[in-house]
């Protein structure tokens, strides 16, 4: 587990099931900022926060208690969160089955690697039968959500680097049975660079990248010229900067597997993001963990399993 333990993507947390192949839009709901927000402290605190904390917590992103409360239920229903008593207090922890959920985010979001044009390709076929065709939009939605482009309807394609996390996601879901790999190299005649570009939707990813630097590159520059001086209430504010960060953030990693550089499109702004996003969590990480101690340390439950 990482140091700076972060909020998982994919794997149905925050997928909408109506958004079939889609690459998601950025649109942080309540139930995304929770997730987050657990991703980041409730780990290391048991994997519970109280209720009292929570709300606190969601109050500094502007969220009313009754809206908590809501996202709470709905989260409780789909088996992210359970209701305990920590320290005497009412409490949610995290689902004790979703930890290796997070441990895959954590490796997607603070140790990316981005393959080279030497690396080997990872290739997935797979066959359902007919009597189990839901499966079939089960698997393209996970592939999908996992950053593999599409060769043809039942061949799909990522940087190798990517088998584990696939094959740990498959798993779980109990799809191995009907999935092969295969290591490759591309040995057709053409430029690599334009099939990448048939198999990957780049334009709808390089749409989220830019609404990412558009949002978040004035979050920059204001901490930046902050970092001399902080204000009175800085921890506060950097967390509540930080958890929207990690909220629009954390997708990112998952519908981009780490694509060559060499094999994107000039002046992609996916590598600007990836600056953006490390600086700030550079910048962001240190004071919004100790804001988030001090309500955790006002109940008593800080660093209680």
């Amino acid at each position: 587990m990482l140091e700076n333990p972060a909020p998982p993507l994919g794997d149905g947390l925050d997928s909408d099931p109506a958004a079939g192949n889609a690459v998601p839009r950025p649109t942080p709901r309540h139930q995304q900022l929770i997730v987050t927000i657990y991703g980041l402290y409730g780990r290391s605190n048991g994997g519970a926060l109280p209720v009292s904390v929570l709300i606190s917590m969601l109050d500094d992103l502007g969220v009313e208690s009754s809206g908590v409360r809501s996202s709470v239920s709905r989260l409780k229903r789909r088996g992210v969160l359970e209701s305990v008593r920590q320290g005497g207090v009412a409490a949610y922890r995290l689902a004790p089955n979703l930890e290796d959920v997070f441990q895959e985010g954590d490796r997607r979001i603070f140790s990316p690697r981005r393959a080279t044009a030497a690396d080997r390709w990872l290739l997935i076929a797979f066959s359902v039968p007919e009597s189990q065709r839901h499966l079939r939009h089960q698997l393209r939605s996970m592939l999908t959500r996992m950053g593999f482009g599409s060769v043809t309807p039942g061949l799909w394609i990522a940087p190798g680097n990517t088998y584990e996390d696939i094959s740990h996601q498959l798993e779980r879901a109990g799809l191995t049975e009907y999935v092969e790999f295969f290591k490759a190299e591309h040995l057709t005649a053409g430029d690599v660079k334009d099939k990448v570009s048939r198999w990957w939707d780049l334009p709808a990813l390089e749409s989220l990248y830019a609404e990412f630097i558009e949002r978040f590159a004035p979050v920059l520059a204001r901490w930046e010229a902050e970092a001399a001086a902080p204000g009175p209430d800085a921890d506060r504010a950097a967390f509540a900067d930080y958890v929207q960060l990690l909220t629009q953030w954390r997708r990112l990693p998952y519908l981009d597997p780490g694509l060559p550089a060499e094999f994107l499109p000039a002046g992609w702004h996916g590598l600007t993001a990836e600056r953006i996003f490390a600086e700030l969590h550079r910048l962001l990480n240190g004071p919004a963990r100790q804001h988030a101690e001090r309500l955790l340390a006002a109940t008593g439950t800080s660093g209680t399993a």
